[in-house]
Parts: C-alpha cells; sequence; structure tokens
C-alpha cells in the first residue's frame, strides 16, 4: 500500500470534498435537534449505500420524560483480509437551532468556519473518503471496517454509547475522527469524565429579624465549592470544578436549598475512582447545622483513555504514515473526552484526533484548516489499509 497513491486519489476529490462539508455544516445538527442530526444521518447512510456498505440505522425511542435524540447510522464494508476496523465520528453538534443562519458555512484564504466543520463534520466525510479512496485503489489490510455515525457524542452519548460498546468487542482497533490538534498532533489519551449533582436542604428564615432560626444551605454550599475545588491537585492529571450552583429563594430569606453541579476529570482509572469518593465525602460532610444532604448522583460518563503499548505503537505507524506524505506530528493527551474513551476502556487499541486540523472548537469562530485535508484524510487511509 503506497499512502502517496491514496493521497493523489484524494486530492482528485478535493473539491467534491469541500462541496460535502459545506452541505454538510449548513445543516443545524445540534444534539437536541433531532430532525437536523438525522439530515446528517441521511447524508451518512446514502454515502453507505453508494459504497457499496451494509448499513443499519438504529432510531432512538426515549423513556417517558427523556428527549428524543437522533439515529445511530452504522456502516460495515468487508475487505480482503486483516484486521477488524472500528471507526467513529458523531454527526451532532454542540450548536443551537438558528446557528446556521447567523454563520453558514464560509471560506477565508485556506480556512473554512462554521457550526462543527471541525468538531467534527470535516473528520465525518474523512471516514468515507478514505476509505473510498482504498476501495478504488484495491489496496489496504483490513477484514472489515464497521463506521458508526453517532448522533449524540456531544452530550455524552447516552443512546449511543451501548451501540459502540456493543461493537468494540467485534473490534480489533478503533479509529476516531475527531479534529487532530491545531499542531497536527494525534490523540492518544484522554481524561475520564464524571459528574455529580449535590442537593443541600436547609431552613428558611427571615434574614433580618430571626437569621438564627435558620440554615443557610448556600453558605454551607459555598464552604462545599472551596473544598471541592481544593482537591485539584491532589491526584496528577484530576480536575475537579463546580461548575452550576443554584439556591435561594429571596434576598431576605434564609436560603432553605442549594444544588451543585460538579465536573470530576482523571488521567487513571484509580484516581477517577479516588476523586468521586472524596467528592462524596464532601457532599455528606455538612458544616452549617441545621443544613443536610438531600440528594447526591454522581454518573461516570466516561473511563479514561490511557495511552497504552498498543496505543503508543499505532502512534509510531501514524507518523511512519505521515512521514511518507511530508507529514510531521506527535501525540498528545487532552482533558476532553470523547468515544474513543469507551472502546479503549473495553481493551481495544484506539487512536484519536484522526480528523483534518482544526481549532475553535464549540466555540464561533471554529475552524479547518482547508490544506490538511487531502493528506489527513490519506493518512487514515493508510492506517485503515495496513493496520
Amino acid at each position: 500500500m503506497d499512502p502517496r497513491k491514496l493521497l493523489t486519489k484524494i486530492e482528485a476529490r478535493r473539491e467534491e470534498f469541500v462541496e460535502s462539508l459545506r452541505q454538510m455544516v449548513n445543516i443545524d445538527s445540534g444534539s437536541f435537534t433531532p430532525e437536523g442530526v438525522n439530515r446528517v444521518a441521511d447524508l451518512c447512510e446514502a454515502r453507505f449505500v453508494a459504497g457499496g456498505w451494509k448499513v443499519e440505522r438504529r432510531s432512538n425511542v426515549p423513556p417517558p420524560g427523556k428527549r428524543r435524540l437522533g439515529d445511530v447510522v452504522i456502516g460495515r464494508i468487508e475487505g480482503p483480509g486483516g484486521p477488524r476496523v472500528l471507526l467513529l465520528g458523531h454527526m451532532d453538534t454542540v450548536f443551537p437551532d438558528g446557528t446556521v443562519a447567523e454563520r453558514p458555512f464560509r471560506i477565508e484564504g485556506s480556512r473554512a468556519y462554521g457550526p462543527g466543520v471541525s468538531d467534527m463534520k470535516s473528520g465525518l466525510l474523512a471516514g468515507f473518503f478514505a476509505v473510498e479512496a482504498l476501495v478504488e485503489a484495491g489496496e489496504g489490510e483490513f477484514g472489515s471496517v464497521t463506521y458508526v455515525c453517532n448522533p449524540d457524542e456531544e452530550i455524552g452519548s447516552p443512546f449511543s454509547s451501548e451501540v459502540i460498546s456493543e461493537l468494540a468487542r467485534e473490534a480489533d482497533v478503533c479509529f476516531v475522527l475527531e479534529a487532530a490538534r491545531e499542531n497536527g498532533d494525534v490523540v492518544s489519551a484522554r481524561k475520564g469524565v464524571g459528574d455529580a449533582d449535590i442537593v443541600l436542604k436547609g431552613r428558611a428564615a427571615h434574614a433580618g429579624v430571626e437569621p438564627e432560626r435558620g440554615a443557610s444551605a448556600i453558605l454551607e454550599a459555598a464552604h462545599k465549592v472551596v473544598a471541592l475545588h481544593d482537591l485539584n491537585g491532589r491526584w496528577p492529571g484530576v480536575t475537579v470544578n463546580v461548575g452550576v450552583v443554584g439556591g435561594g429563594t429571596r434576598p431576605n430569606v434564609v436560603a432553605d436549598r442549594c444544588e451543585l453541579e460538579v465536573d470530576i476529570r482523571a488521567v487513571d482509572a484509580a484516581s477517577q475512582e479516588e476523586a468521586m469518593s472524596e467528592v462524596r465525602r464532601i457532599a455528606e460532610t455538612n458544616r452549617i447545622p441545621g443544613v443536610e444532604l438531600d440528594s447526591f448522583k454522581s454518573r461516570s460518563w466516561h473511563p479514561p483513555m490511557e495511552k497504552t503499548p498498543e496505543i503508543a505503537a499505532l502512534v509510531v505507524r501514524a507518523r511512519d504514515i505521515g512521514t511518507e506524505l511530508g507529514l510531521s506530528f506527535g501525540d498528545s493527551k487532552t482533558g476532553g473526552a470523547s468515544d474513543g474513551n469507551t472502546v479503549a476502556a473495553a481493551g481495544v487499541p484506539t487512536l484519536d484526533g484522526l480528523g483534518p486540523v482544526g481549532g475553535g472548537w464549540h466555540g464561533p469562530d471554529e475552524w479547518l484548516d482547508l490544506e490538511s485535508l487531502p493528506a489527513r484524510t490519506a493518512l487514515l487511509a493508510g492506517l485503515l489499509g495496513g493496520s
């Protein structure tokens, strides 16, 4: 397999790639906009069908009181033999309905802009173009490629994570098409992510007439916020952040209720478990008489993706292919999670950040380096063809 031959084929389709990207970016597909996500799913399904993939589409049927999400689209194509590859790309963005009307896809110089242009609609398309280049070239050594187009990654994959876990059991290796870092690095490790909701119950009283009869849930919450933030640095790489605080009714009433929403991230499973336990201990230990813990709920959305020797070998493989393509890059660790966390935790060697180069994710100036499209897609094709 010659990565330069694949690059030539992909470069010949560059304009097609950009126009497909324009079409996809100009669809509002926030996680909670299932109609828009499913329009992107329609495009992915059509590409699967046109490319001769076997296609499965699973619809989300939420329980009462839960929001409906978009569909999961799964394509599978057989190869001449070799490893079974799992590809992951997500169709949803963080942006609300109406964002496309405010700032649609546009090109300025060598960069493209628009909601989801690099996180991760360009990566989503790169998966198709990479496989299509391999099939057209008649090259590659893979047993199969199973490609999951996910509708809910930006909210922790509550619907699709079960599908991804199921398919991970059949995979030998996984490539995740999140954008490459701004310097071109691939991603070899990600923090695990958990959260906790803490609800405190105090006692209301008139704040001016008889404050001593009250017990301020907000004051207790203030102590807990300081204690929780003091956990930062206790374990290497662990971060704890109280991101939302809400409580009280009026300024002249001692607050009888307060809620905290806490984000907990860790680089390995042991420190994640220890940090979560300490968050619970702080929640259960009160300093203000009369205030008690009303409820505590915690969840681990993503286990840590740790850099194993197998992942390190994938990094070496990627860099070798990159050298043939004129690319030079390293590998990075990041505090953000992806569906790669789920697959890596199942013991499948996983490499992330294999989409084109971009930055400004989740913000109004999100950008994509258009010059990176051909070579980064050829890099992915090279990995797929020689895994």
